[in-house]
């Protein structure tokens, strides 16, 4: 059954970050340890530096709702690096020594503070992001976006279930995808808004954005 284009799904919630980091932990638990520095999906990173991206999503997507005064213009200027040509530059990484208990133990710290903030935050709070200034819902949208397309990801190509509930889909697609295609499943929905999926009649974008505003 497709999504109904008058049906209102609903705010994304502080409780959906942390279903969409539980349901990704639950997931990244079943990935072998030799399959770690494999290619992540359609990415150029391998599945370790895609969940040390991700953590670091959450990080700054909590990071920017913290000042007492967010700017509108520009984000919090946290440190960062690249640790290998043509990977992610982060400012979270996580102990390679420690392995990938490690690396799921820093990726669930940083759901953690996002999950916080959100739910602190008054929703009056605007601050900046390069897809538009945003609310504390619409922070937290994008740190399901991530968390669920980053899921797909990582669990590509291994013997591994994944597929988030299409409710939670339904609420970023509508806080984030106004263009989303509205006769296809939540799901494959979102997939295609991000580049990963083909649609029948729709081949997938090359580039993609969401829209941060509240609206």
């Amino acid at each position: 059954m497709s999504r109904s284009p008058m049906r209102t799904p609903g705010p994304v919630t502080a409780d959906d970050v942390d279903l969409a980091v539980r349901l990704c932990l639950d997931a990244l638990r079943q990935i072998p340890a030799e399959s770690w520095d494999d290619r992540a999906g359609s990415l150029d990173w391998s599945r370790w530096e895609t969940a040390e991206h991700l953590a670091d999503d959450l990080f700054a997507y909590a990071g920017q709702l913290g000042p007492r005064k967010p700017s509108l213009t520009s984000h919090v200027p946290f440190g960062w690096q690249r640790r290998s040509p043509g990977g992610p530059a982060n400012t979270i990484s996580a102990d390679r020594a420690e392995g990938t208990g490690g690396l799921i133990r820093v990726l669930e710290a940083c759901g953690a503070l996002l999950v916080a903030m959100v739910r602190v935050t008054a929703p009056g709070v605007r601050s900046h992001h390069v897809f538009g200034a945003s609310d504390p819902e619409g922070f937290g949208a994008m740190g399901v976006v991530e968390t669920l397309v980053h899921t797909h990801d990582l669990t590509a190509g291994l013997d591994i279930s994944w597929e988030p509930p299409a409710d939670l889909c339904a609420r970023v697609l509508h806080r984030l995808f106004p263009d989303a295609p509205a006769d296809a499943e939540p799901w494959p929905a979102l997939l295609w808004s991000t580049g990963r999926l083909d649609l029948p009649g729709r081949p997938r974008p090359t580039t993609w954005r969401w829209y941060g505003e509240p609206r």
